[in-house]
């Protein structure tokens, strides 16, 4: 299930939701702050995954002791 950003437009609470399909009018999406659905979807950033990587930090490796 996708998570989508909202602002509500009568609090201005940012939250999210877990949405079931993309077809669901932010109409019917519930404020949890005020309990008003006057939620607006915002504009997010995908999520990157992450990559494991088999390299450790160099992180504080500067050679200076």
């Amino acid at each position: 299930m996708p998570v989508y950003d909202y602002e509500c437009e009568n609090c201005g609470k940012v939250f999210e939701e877990f949405v079931v399909s993309h077809k669901i009018p932010d109409s019917e999406i519930k404020c949890p702050e005020c309990g008003e659905y006057k939620a607006k979807r915002k504009l997010s950033a995908p999520a990157i995954a992450g990559s494991s990587s088999s390299h450790p930090s160099s992180c504080g490796l500067s050679g200076f002791t």
